[in-house]
């Protein structure tokens, strides 16, 4: 397994970073912690996870999963808060309030005394940037999260966050988690140059846009009703099966599947630190894991290139907060 910085910190993290969204709920807790120690002897040291998960679900299987393998030292354990947790009206956002008392709450369910990464899963424009990065600050001085970063932000959003980082001497944002796969490409435009500039880590959600490059998709054939994508058949085209053509056939040349073209692709673009692979099953996290043996040279990307421009957009994903904030205050 390769290993990567995240960001500008030197900390090292596995070229897939193991995304747990689906464990305690398609995947069983059994199953769920099997995959985790799976993925942790092929090598990857860097899992993410959420609090919105399952409402803490899948923070509590990757707790367990983490105590019962006793490695909880040699992970890169990240999580996140944003979302609504109840329905109390002070129960989501990125005010203080909300993110000081989520962590605490994921730190019980994550049966840890630290989160190594503790992200800000969405932009929320209602709260000055100041007022969620001096929280931040405050439980990076207190030793309950080492690092934070950010997760589906525009450039401007995150320029804005290091300003502001710099003028009050409060720790920085070290990474971005915006989605990233070939029919998508349009962080190559402002979010990958400003990260390769001022040293943030990205860390790619959906690097398989939604399971369409798992190969159980057709042109031409409805798309399955038990797939995460069965009610999106109208945004994939012939232009989405033409660059699913082209993966398919690279992966015949190189003795893959199109879903491991996908993520070696994505993991060798300018920038990227780890794609995140979200596995229900345990033979899909074989197959991904695999994905880090398969090696990308320029003639693979030149023919990427050619039906999936860069920079451009053929099934958007990438949904950042493009406007300025419109404070409520």
């Amino acid at each position: 397994m390769e290993y990567r910085s995240l960001g500008r910190t030197g900390v090292r993290v596995s070229k897939l970073c193991l995304g747990c969204m689906l464990f305690g709920r398609q995947a069983d807790e059994a199953e769920s912690i099997r995959m985790v120690h799976r993925a942790l002897d092929a090598g990857i040291n860097f899992l993410d996870t959420a609090n919105v998960y399952g409402r803490g679900a899948s923070e509590e299987v990757v707790g367990k999963a983490l105590k019962d393998g006793g490695r909880r030292d040699r992970v890169v354990l990240a999580t996140k808060v944003h979302a609504r947790m109840d329905d109390d009206p002070n129960a989501q956002g990125n005010h203080r309030r909300h993110i000081i008392q989520q962590c605490e709450a994921s730190l019980r369910r994550l049966q840890t005394d630290w989160i190594d990464l503790y992200q800000i899963h969405r932009p929320d424009p209602s709260v000055p940037i100041d007022e969620t990065l001096r929280a931040l600050d405050d439980l990076v001085r207190q030793g309950k999260v080492r690092y934070i970063g950010t997760s589906t932000y525009a450039a401007w959003q995150i320029m804005e966050a290091l300003w502001v980082s710099k003028e009050l001497g409060l720790n920085r944002f070290v990474c971005e988690q915006p989605p990233y796969h070939p029919l998508d490409r349009r962080i190559e435009r402002e979010l990958v140059p400003m990260a390769l500039t001022y040293g943030i880590g990205l860390i790619p959600w959906s690097p398989l846009a939604g399971g369409f490059f798992s190969g159980k998709y057709r042109r031409g054939e409805a798309f399955p009703e038990d797939s995460r994508l069965a009610g999106s058949a109208r945004h994939y085209g012939d232009a989405a099966f033409d660059v699913l053509d082209v993966f398919e056939e690279l992966a015949r040349e190189k003795g893959a599947t199109p879903s491991q073209m996908a993520l070696a692709w994505n993991a060798a673009q300018p920038g990227i630190t780890a794609p995140i692979i979200g596995p229900r099953t345990m033979e899909q996290l074989e197959e991904n894991l695999a994905a880090a043996e398969v090696e990308i040279t320029d003639s693979d990307r030149q023919r990427i290139d050619a039906v999936a421009p860069p920079g451009r957009a053929i099934v958007p994903f990438y949904e950042a907060a493009w406007g300025p904030h419109t404070h409520r205050w």
